[in-house]
């Protein structure tokens, strides 16, 4: 699509701002009024529009799309989208640790570790950690409460949070970079650790860097829209 309009503006709209092209407000894709809850993310957003120089980019545009899936897709499904957010719970990274070599079990504890501490600080969660890859139950306590975790969010938020949630594998990683207790950065060298580990011993091929710098960029992108929405502080 070629760019249509000269102007970009953040407007108040009521209780909500929204961006205006030319004076028009801007729908989602599913034609939904695009309604953001602070001035910073509608004028983030107004930058990414007006960036747009001939040919309208969506994926130069990640603010915009964060707040389109959380209108068409999380609002009208939100108890699918909380289960599964919440079903990571049960298979989270952090629980499932090497049994060799020694220097990566070594990594995992001391990166993984203060993760499992800071949930049970934070949100009273225990899980239980393993070696290998077969499951573990984990107790239904736990579960429970980081699943009400979740469902105490809006659905603003639980666009970025599946996204980091998704790609770090990991629920525990997820909620500590929304508590600000780890950022976009940390949390990425924290969930793709087993990775770094092969990639120094032996060596990376582009299809997997470009995996990891397309996920970097997208954790980044998340925890910007929770700064902007007023979530992370």
């Amino acid at each position: 699509m070629k760019r249509f309009y000269k102007k970009v503006t953040a407007e108040k709209e009521g209780g909500a701002y929204s961006v205006q092209l030319d004076g028009r407000v801007i729908k989602t894709p599913a034609k939904a009024h695009l309604r953001l809850p602070t001035r910073a993310l509608a004028e983030a957003i107004a930058e990414e529009w007006d960036a747009q120089v001939t040919d309208i980019d969506p994926s130069s545009m990640p603010l915009m799309q964060a707040a389109a899936t959380a209108i068409d897709r999380v609002t009208p499904q939100r108890d699918k989208v909380i289960e599964e957010i919440a079903g990571y719970g049960g298979t989270d990274l952090v629980c499932y640790r090497a049994s060799h070599p020694m220097s990566l079990v070594a990594k995992q504890s001391a990166a993984w570790d203060p993760m499992l501490e800071w949930i049970e600080t934070r949100h009273k969660v225990t899980l239980e950690a393993c070696q290998g890859i077969m499951h573990i139950q984990q107790p239904e306590e736990a579960l429970t409460k980081m699943r009400d975790v979740v469902v105490a969010q809006n659905d603003m938020t639980l666009a970025p949070l599946y996204n980091i949630t998704s790609l770090c594998g990991s629920l525990v990683i997820a909620l500590a970079v929304l508590d600000g207790h780890v950022t976009a950065e940390e949390a990425f060298d924290i969930s793709e650790l087993d990775e770094t580990h092969v990639m120094e011993f032996w060596g990376s091929d582009a299809e997997a860097v470009n995996r990891r710098n397309n996920n970097k960029k997208s954790l980044a992108a998340s925890e910007r829209f929770l700064q902007l929405s007023g979530i992370i502080t």
